[in-house]
């Protein structure tokens, strides 16, 4: 059996890797060719008819500033073996280019993503393909989609506990592109007269082998995932399921509602069936603990007349760790640390790391959060000027967030971003024993 499933790994691997090639290659091609084709009309009709081909992107500069908290765990787990002083700077470029071409009941898209940094610890750069699939439209109600492609499921904004196939959010920046998996997927949508309006169905095949989606869970696996929407008496419902190999079953669902024109109601929930924790206690002894883990979020989005909008969302993250578990793991870092100062052995710190990826280290870890974002658009009439600020607070330990930022579109096609982010808590709360009190970013994006 082993040996079988080695071969099918190696050639699914080998089939996907032409396959996405095949897309890469060919996309330029088709696109030069289009628009080689569209030079040949000059019918004023053309500048209004939907071209087959897209092509867009943008490209960022990003330079952040840190302020450091010397006294902290992470600090002093990440920074044990180097004095960087009270300031560390950051340097970050971003180009992220998509493109799509479509032909008959076919289309292609690819997004592709690069990024580089200089930090303190030295030049880093990689490039990363987001999303690239094949589109297949032989009806208006079904859809098949093949390749690497981000589901985007759930109604949260700045988590989504039911997204059982997609690469977690960044709260704090909720509304970046992230990567994609490899799956095959199928979209069927049926509309209704009464009160359910809109129904569809849509089957997710993920294969998990060696380099082929092994970041999901365990590999050599075939995974499956269903989600079936429903329009009824105008609320948006999901069912989400998910089994397979690579994580234990899950059931979810989610729902959002307009309640009035401006103001919606959201949520969703999920169970999952035999999680599995790790953990550690304060003098670094391992352990796992197996349980059905529940997740739920509640949230609202609301407009005023004053173009003021609030989002505000609860989020309980069943599979989070306890301030407890918090604290033991932070005490665990703090003895590692007196351990390095005193012998010069980094042992126990070096098995800190090892818990922390993953792990401890996710962007929440902990169980109960309260997510807030207040934005104004265009106040005291100052065109393409919207000022925000977001605060995340740990209902468990009481730390928290807060980040104001200001936001300039004057310019055509130039996002102009300044974002400051304040930290603070207790000792051995999360935010508290953040590495950084403080950070200010500027964000100069240009679209094309």
């Amino acid at each position: 059996m082993t040996g079988d499933r080695n071969g099918e790994s190696g050639s699914g691997k080998h089939q996907l890797t032409v396959f996405l090639s095949f897309l890469w290659i060919l996309c330029p091609v088709f696109c030069i060719q289009s628009y080689v084709s569209a030079e040949e009309y000059t019918f004023d009709i053309s500048e209004i008819e939907k071209k087959p081909y897209h092509l867009g992107g943008y490209a960022e500069v990003k330079p952040v500033l840190f302020w450091l908290d010397r006294k902290a765990s992470l600090h002093k787990l990440r920074f044990y073996n180097r004095d960087e002083g009270s300031k560390i700077e950051e340097y970050n470029a971003e180009l992220q280019l998509e493109g799509s071409i479509e032909k008959g009941i076919s289309r292609l898209y690819i997004m592709t993503n690069t990024q580089y940094r200089k930090s303190y610890l030295g030049d880093s750069q990689k490039t990363i393909i987001y999303e690239g699939y094949l589109s297949l439209k032989p009806s208006v109600s079904l859809k098949i989609d093949l390749g690497k492609k981000t589901l985007k499921w759930g109604k949260g904004y700045a988590w989504n506990p039911a997204a059982f196939i997609d690469k977690p959010k960044d709260p704090d920046d909720p509304e970046l592109s992230r990567e994609g998996f490899i799956v095959a997927s199928a979209d069927y949508i049926k509309s209704f007269k009464g009160p359910l309006k809109t129904l569809s169905f849509t089957p997710v095949v993920i294969p998990v082998y060696e380099h082929i989606n092994d970041s999901f869970g365990e590999v050599n696996n075939l995974n499956f995932a269903v989600k079936l929407y429903l329009l009824l008496y105008d609320t948006d419902i999901d069912f989400i399921f998910l089994a397979g190999g690579s994580k234990t079953t899950r059931y979810g669902m989610d729902f959002s509602r307009n309640i009035t024109t401006n103001f919606e109601i959201h949520g969703e929930f999920a169970f999952i069936n035999d999680y599995k924790k790790n953990y550690i206690d304060r003098n670094g002894n391992n352990f796992r603990k197996e349980y059905d883990a529940k997740s739920y979020l509640l949230g609202i989005r609301y407009l005023t007349e004053l173009d003021t909008t609030y989002i505000i969302e609860y989020y309980h993250d069943g599979t989070g760790f306890t301030s407890d578990k918090m604290k033991d793991y932070f005490e665990f870092i703090n003895k590692g640390y007196d351990s390095y100062v005193s012998t010069g052995s980094d042992a126990l710190l070096k098995t800190a790391l090892n818990v922390t990826e993953g792990n401890y280290g996710r962007i929440n870890p902990m169980r109960n959060y309260l997510y807030t974002r207040i934005s104004q658009k265009e106040p005291f009439d100052i065109l393409y000027f919207t000022p925000s600020v977001t605060a995340i607070l740990n209902i468990d330990d009481r730390s928290f967030s807060l980040s104001p930022e200001l936001l300039y579109t004057g310019i055509t096609n130039l996002e102009l971003r300044l974002k400051t982010a304040f930290i603070a808590g207790e000792r051995k709360s999360e935010y508290g024993e953040k590495q950084n009190d403080c950070r200010a970013e500027l964000r100069i994006r240009y679209y094309f």
